[in-house]
C-alpha cells in the first residue's frame, strides 16, 4: 500500500511580499520534499508560519497562534513547526524561547534553503535557525521556480528585496536588509513564464518598488518604468500594477508612463503617513506634504481618472492635535481611494523606539477613528461613482461567499462579484457595476 503524501499547512501574515513568498515556499516544499498543501491544520505533517513584524499586533497574534499548536504537537510528536518571515529575522532564538514547539526558524531571504533545513532537522532532531540576508540566493531560487504553474490569472512578482530608507518607525531594513534588485532578465523570465500559463495581470512587488534598479544583460540598468514597458510588450499581459511605492522615489519618468502605457492601471498606492512636515521629518520620510501633493497633482493632470490609495500612521511620538488636523486636511483635500491607517506601534531597534511613546492610547484611537471616517467616506464616494459604469474585470475565481458567482477586480482594485459561467475564470470580461457593498461591488456581466 502506497503511503499518503505529507501535508503542509501554510499560515501567512502581513504584506503581499509575504503572500508571494508563501506561494513560492509551498511550491518549493512540494517539489523538493513531496508535500501536498492542505487547508486543514489538524492533518498537517509540517506547519509554516510566514510572519510579519511591521506592527506589534501582528507579531503578538503569531505568538498566540503558536501557543495554540501545543495540543497538536502533543498528539503528533513528529509534527514539524517552522517560523519564517520578518518576526523570525527580528527575534531569532527568542522564538524558540517563547515557543519551544518551533523546530525551524528561517528568514525572508533564507526560505530557499527550507528543504535543506527540514531534512537536517529530521536527521538530527536539532533545531535549525538561519535568518541571514541571502537575497542573491533567493533570487536564484525564484528564477528556478519561475515556470511553476500558478492557478490564478493574477500573479505577483518580487523584483527587489529590502529597503534603504530607514524610516524611523519601520523594521524592514533590519528584517529584510538593504535594497537589492533582481536582474532584468530574471524578472522578465518570470513574467514570460506566467504569461504563457494564462496570467493576465501582474503586480511587481518590492518594499520600495519604484526604486528598482535591475542590471540588464548589456550591463545597463533598468528602472521600474523600463521594466513596466518591457512587460507591456508581452501580448498575453493585459494589466500591470506595482506596490509598494515611496513618494521620494516616485519620479517624473514613472509619472509620465501613466499618460501612454495603456496596460499600467490607473491606480497607485502611494503611502504618505502624515500631513505634518515636522512629523514626516521625524519619520525620516524625506519629502514634505507639499511635495507629496505636487506629485498627486502631476498624476491627475496626466491621468485624470487615476485613483490614489495610501497609508497613514496616527499617534506618532509627539504628534500634536494641530499636526493630526494637518493629516485630516490632507486626507480630505486629496480624496484618497481605499487606504490603510494604523495607530503608531513602537518596533524594536527602530529610531523612533528611542522617542517616548507619549500619545495616550485613547487619543490614538480617537484620531484613528476620525481619520478612518474621512477615508471611508472618500472610498465610498469613489465606489458610488462607479455604479452604472462598465468595468473590465479579470475573473480570478469563484466568489468566496457565494459559489454561484465569480469574482475579480477592477483596474482601481475594487473587488466585484457577479453571476457568470464558470468557464470565464481566467478571462477578461466587461461587467456593469450595479451596487456598492461594504467591502466590494456587485455587478452584472455585459456582452460586448
Amino acid at each position: 500500500m502506497q503511503n499518503s503524501p505529507k501535508k503542509l499547512f501554510m499560515q501567512t501574515y502581513g504584506c503581499q511580499m509575504n503572500e508571494y513568498d508563501s506561494l513560492k515556499i509551498s511550491k518549493l516544499m512540494s517539489a523538493a520534499c513531496g508535500f501536498v498543501v492542505s487547508n486543514n491544520i489538524e492533518e498537517a505533517d509540517m506547519i509554516i508560519f510566514n510572519t510579519c513584524s511591521i506592527r506589534e499586533k501582528a507579531q503578538q497574534k503569531m505568538f498566540s497562534e503558536l501557543g495554540a499548536l501545543n495540543p497538536l504537537k502533543q498528539q503528533n510528536p513528529n509534527l514539524v513547526v517552522a517560523v519564517g518571515g520578518c518576526v523570525a529575522s527580528q527575534e531569532k532564538k527568542n522564538i524558540i524561547r517563547r515557543a519551544p514547539i518551533v523546530n525551524i526558524v528561517f528568514g525572508p531571504q533564507t526560505w530557499q534553503s527550507l528543504p535543506e533545513f527540514y531534512k537536517t532537522y529530521l536527521a538530527t532532531k536539532t533545531r535549525v535557525i538561519n535568518t541571514e540576508f541571502q537575497a542573491v540566493e533567493k533570487f536564484a531560487c525564484l528564477a528556478n521556480l519561475a515556470a511553476t504553474k500558478t492557478p490564478f490569472p493574477v500573479a505577483y512578482i518580487s523584483i527587489m528585496e529590502g529597503c534603504n530608507n530607514f524610516c524611523s518607525y519601520c523594521v524592514v531594513p533590519y528584517t529584510r536588509g538593504r535594497e537589492i534588485s533582481r536582474s532584468f532578465a530574471d524578472v522578465m523570465l518570470e513574467v514570460n513564464a506566467l504569461a504563457h500559463q494564462g496570467v493576465k495581470e501582474i503586480n511587481f512587488l518590492g518594499q520600495n518598488v519604484n526604486n528598482y534598479s535591475g542590471i540588464k544583460s548589456d550591463g545597463s540598468t533598468s528602472n521600474l518604468a523600463h521594466l513596466i514597458q518591457a512587460a507591456a510588450q508581452i501580448p498575453q499581459i493585459s494589466r500591470i500594477r506595482f506596490t509598494t511605492s515611496h513618494p521620494a522615489h516616485f519620479d517624473d519618468e514613472l509619472i509620465a508612463l501613466y499618460a501612454h502605457e495603456k496596460k499600467l492601471v490607473h491606480h497607485v498606492h502611494l503611502p504618505v503617513q502624515s500631513g505634518s512636515n515636522r512629523i514626516l521629518k521625524l519619520m525620516r520620510r524625506n519629502y514634505t506634504h507639499e511635495e507629496y501633493r505636487e506629485k498627486i497633482a502631476k498624476l491627475r493632470t496626466i491621468c485624470p481618472n487615476i485613483t490614489i490609495a495610501t497609508d497613514f500612521i496616527v499617534g506618532f511620538p509627539g504628534e500634536t492635535e494641530e499636526e493630526f488636523f494637518a493629516t485630516l486636511d490632507l486626507a480630505t483635500t486629496i480624496g484618497f481611494d481605499i487606504s490603510f491607517s494604523f495607530m503608531y506601534s513602537q518596533r524594536p531597534n527602530t529610531l523612533s523606539a528611542k522617542l517616548p511613546d507619549d500619545i495616550p492610547l485613547n487619543i490614538k484611537k480617537q484620531r484613528l477613528y476620525a481619520l478612518q471616517k474621512v477615508l471611508n467616506a472618500s472610498a465610498k464616494k469613489v465606489s458610488q461613482e462607479m455604479v452604472g459604469t462598465i468595468q473590465k474585470i479579470i475573473v480570478a475565481d469563484f466568489s468566496r461567499k457565494n459559489k454561484q458567482q465569480l469574482v475579480g477586480r477592477t483596474a482601481n482594485n475594487r473587488i466585484v462579484n457577479f453571476t457568470a459561467p464558470a468557464d470565464l475564470i481566467g478571462q477578461e470580461v466587461a461587467v456593469k457595476i450595479t451596487s456598492v457593498l461594504t467591502n466590494s461591488l456587485q455587478g452584472e456581466l455585459v456582452l460586448l
